[in-house]
C-alpha cells in the first residue's frame, strides 16, 4: 500500500446504495446477529456455545480433508518481458520437470489458538464470519493490499470480502447499488441504469435485466471500451435522454482478455474513462477473471505475422509510471494493473475469483472496494450466502499457508504450504500454458484466414491469369484472456449479395458442426446486451476458446476451424448453404458434447 500521509479519504457514494440496501443495513445494525456472536468465540468460548444455535462439530462425519497437490512449479512460466519469438518446441504447453506432487491435509482440530492461522475442520465447517473464513480472509487481504494493488490511492486502502464465485459478487453488488424498476409499476425517471461493453458476458446482463435496469452498450475498439467519440462513454452520457430514465450509474467492464472480444484495457484509457466516471458520478463494477492471462508476447507474434501492433503496447510496457511501488514480484508488476490503481474517490469495486486459477467449482472469490461499500456488501451476505463452503475455503487455506501444527499439511515442497511466493509462481505457469495455446490456435489462424483466388481478365488484343488475395476472417492478438474474437469477412463471399448476413453466419456455423470439421464457436449473437446490436452486428463474430479442450487438440481443431471456414467460401449456391441447414442441428450438437 503506497503512503496515507496525504491521501484523501474514499468519497461518501451512500447516495448509490439501493433501498434494500438501507433497510437491511439499519436492520442489522439494531441486531446483535450470529456473525457478531461468532467474534466472541476468542473470548468465551463457553458462551458462546450456549447462545448460539450451533451443531455440535463432533458429529461432523469429516475427521480430516486430504488431497494430493500440485507443487507451484508444475507448469513451465513464459517471459515477462519476450525477446525473441519461441520456437516451436517451446511453443508446447508443458509441465515443468518436477512433476512431484504435496500431500494437503486439513484435520479435524488445530490447537493453534489464533484464529488468523487456525485451519480445521472445526472452525471452518461450523457457522463462520460473513465475510470469510478468517485465515483465508487474512491472507486474500493482504496480497490485495501489497501485492496485487500496493498503490491505492485513497487513505487507509481497501478491504474485502469473500463470495461464492464473482457471478455471486456481482449479483451482491449490484444489489447493493441499484434499485429494482418495474415498468408497470414504477415512474420512467425513477429507471436506473448501467454501462456495459457493446459485446459483453451475458451472464452480467440477465442478472440486471430481470431489475428492469437500462442496459446501455458503449462502443468499444480492439482495446477495450471507449471513453470518447462516438459512441463512447462521454458521448453516451453527456447525450443522455432522461425520457430513458435516470442516466446510468454503474459500469460493468471486464478489462482484462474481455469476454468474448479478448480486448485489454491499457492504463491510459483507463484514466480517461476513469475521470469519465468520476465526472458523473458513476460507479466501475471490474471483474477481472482473466488478469493473471496476460500475454506479453502476442506482440511480437503480431508483427511478425502482419507488420503491426496489438493497438496497445503489450502489458510489459503498461506500467503506470507515476506508482512507482512494486508489489514485490516482477509478474505481478508486469501485468496492466486493475481501475484501482487509478481510483482516487473509491469508486470502483473489483471482483476476483479463483475459477481461472483454481477451478471453477470452488465458487471462490472476493471483491475488493472501499471500507463503507465492503460493509454493504457484508450486510446482505449476512442475510443470503453468508460465508462460502468451508470445505473449499480451508483446502485453498491449507494448500497456500500450510499448517502451522503439525496436525496438518499444506501445498508445497515439505507440505509446509506454498506461501505468497509458490501462489505467484503457480499463477505464471499457468499463464504460461495458456500463453502458448493463444500462440498455437492464432499462428494457425494467421497461416489460414486468407484465400488464393484465381482467375482470368481480357482486353481487347489480350487475356491474362489473376490472383487475387481474399481475407475470409480476421482477429487481433489477445493480450489476455482465453478467447479469440473472429471477424468473418462475410462480404467477401460468393453469396454475400443473395441471402441474408444473418442466414450467412449461421448457414458458417452449422458447416462448422459436420461431421468432417466438428467445430462448435460461440456465435456473436450470444454476446450482444441489446437486440440492435444482436441484429445489426452480431452477425459478423464467432468467439472461439482456446482454453478448455485437451492440449493435444488445439492444434488439430484451429486446423478444421481453418479448413471449414475454408470450404464454405466455396459455396456457390443457395442449395449448398441451404442442404447444411437443414441437417438435425440438436442431433449433431449434442454428439459434438459427447465427443
Amino acid at each position: 500500500m503506497a503512503s496515507t500521509m496525504e491521501l484523501p479519504k474514499p468519497l461518501d457514494l451512500s447516495h448509490h446504495y439501493s433501498r434494500v440496501t438501507r433497510t437491511v443495513a439499519l436492520a442489522l445494525s439494531r441486531t446483535f446477529t450470529s456473525t457478531s456472536a461468532s467474534h466472541t468465540s476468542g473470548i468465551w468460548p463457553e458462551v458462546r456455545s450456549h447462545f448460539q444455535g450451533l451443531p455440535n462439530n463432533n458429529y461432523f462425519p469429516y475427521d480430516t480433508l486430504e488431497a494430493t497437490a500440485a507443487l507451484p512449479c508444475r507448469f513451465k512460466p513464459t517471459p515477462n518481458k519476450p525477446v525473441e519469438l519461441p520456437s516451436h518446441s517451446q511453443n508446447i504447453s508443458r509441465a515443468s520437470d518436477d512433476l512431484t506432487v504435496s500431500r494437503v491435509l486439513v484435520p479435524k482440530t488445530s490447537p493453534n489458538a489464533d484464529i488468523l492461522r487456525k485451519i480445521d475442520l472445526k472452525s471452518a465447517l461450523q457457522y463462520g464470519t460473513v465475510q470469510g473464513y478468517p485465515p483465508l480472509y487474512s491472507y486474500l487481504r493482504q496480497f490485495t493490499r501489497e501485492n496485487m494493488h500496493p498503490n491505492v490511492l485513497y487513505a487507509d486502502g481497501p478491504e474485502i470480502i469473500l463470495t461464492c464465485g464473482s457471478t455471486d459478487g456481482f449479483a451482491k453488488t449490484i444489489e447493493a447499488l441499484s434499485n429494482v424498476w418495474d415498468e408497470g409499476h414504477d415512474p420512467i425517471q425513477e429507471r436506473e441504469g448501467i454501462v456495459v461493453e457493446e459485446f459483453c458476458f451475458m451472464t452480467a446482463i440477465q442478472t440486471v435485466r430481470p431489475r428492469g435496469l437500462n442496459i446501455v452498450p458503449i462502443a468499444i475498439d480492439d482495446q477495450g471500451m471507449l471513453a470518447s467519440g462516438k459512441g463512447g462513454l462521454e458521448d453516451v452520457l453527456r447525450n443522455w435522454d432522461a425520457s430513458r430514465g435516470k442516466r446510468p450509474h454503474l459500469m460493468y467492464t471486464v478489462t482484462v482478455g474481455q469476454n468474448p472480444t479478448s480486448g485489454t484495457l491499457g492504463v491510459e484509457r483507463r484514466k480517461e474513462i476513469y475521470a469519465v466516471c468520476s465526472k458523473y458520478d458513476m460507479i466501475i463494477v471490474e471483474d477481472d477473471p482473466y488478469w493473471y492471462l496476460q500475454y506479453p508476447s502476442a506482440n511480437k507474434f503480431s508483427i511478425a505475422a502482419t507488420g503491426q501492433r496489438v493497438p496497445k503496447p503489450s502489458p510489459t510496457d503498461e506500467r503506470n509510471l507515476d506508482q512507482p511501488k512494486s508489489s514485490g514480484y516482477a509478474f505481478l508488476d508486469s501485468l496492466v494493473p486493475s481501475y484501482i490503481s487509478v481510483d482516487t474517490d473509491g469508486r470502483v469495486v473489483r471482483l476476483d475469483t479463483f475459477s481461472k486459477t483454481v477451478a471453477p467449482g470452488c465458487r471462490l472469490g472476493w471483491i475488493t472496494a472501499q471500507p463503507d461499500i465492503c460493509e454493504r456488501l457484508l450486510r446482505i451476505t449476512e442475510v443470503s450466502t453468508q460465508q462460502p463452503s468451508g470445505f473449499v475455503q480451508s483446502m485453498i487455506a491449507e494448500i497456500i499457508l500450510g499448517p502451522h501444527y503439525s496436525s496438518g499439511q499444506g501445498g508445497g515442497k515439505g507440505d509446509k504450504g506454498w506461501k505468497t511466493d509458490g501462489w505467484v509462481r503457480w499463477l505464471e505457469g499457468l499463464r504460461g500454458n495458456y500463453e502458448r495455446r493463444m500462440q498455437t490456435m492464432c499462428n494457425i489462424f494467421e497461416e489460414g484466414k486468407q484465400l488464393v483466388k484465381t482467375g482470368s481478365r481480357q482486353s481487347i488484343s489480350h487475356e491474362w491469369s489473376v490472383v487475387d488475395t481474399i481475407t475470409i476472417f480476421d482477429f487481433v492478438w489477445p493480450l489476455g484472456g482465453m478467447f479469440l474474437w473472429v471477424k468473418l469477412n462475410l462480404e467477401s463471399h460468393p453469396l454475400w449479395k443473395k441471402t441474408s448476413h444473418e442466414k450467412l453466419s449461421r448457414a458458417l456455423w452449422i458447416h462448422l458442426t459436420t461431421p468432417k470439421y466438428l467445430v462448435l464457436v460461440a456465435p456473436g449473437s450470444l454476446f450482444a446486451p441489446t437486440e440492435k446490436i444482436r441484429e445489426e452486428k452480431s452477425f459478423s463474430y464467432f468467439r472461439i476458446c482456446f482454453a478448455a479442450v485437451d492440449e493435444a487438440d488445439v492444434a488439430p481443431m484451429s486446423h478444421r476451424f481453418v479448413e471449414g471456414c475454408r470450404s464454405f467460401w466455396g459455396k456457390r449456391k443457395l442449395n449448398d448453404i441451404d442442404e447444411d441447414m437443414e441437417d438435425d442441428v440438436e442431433q449433431r450438437l449434442l454428439a459434438l458434447q459427447m465427443c
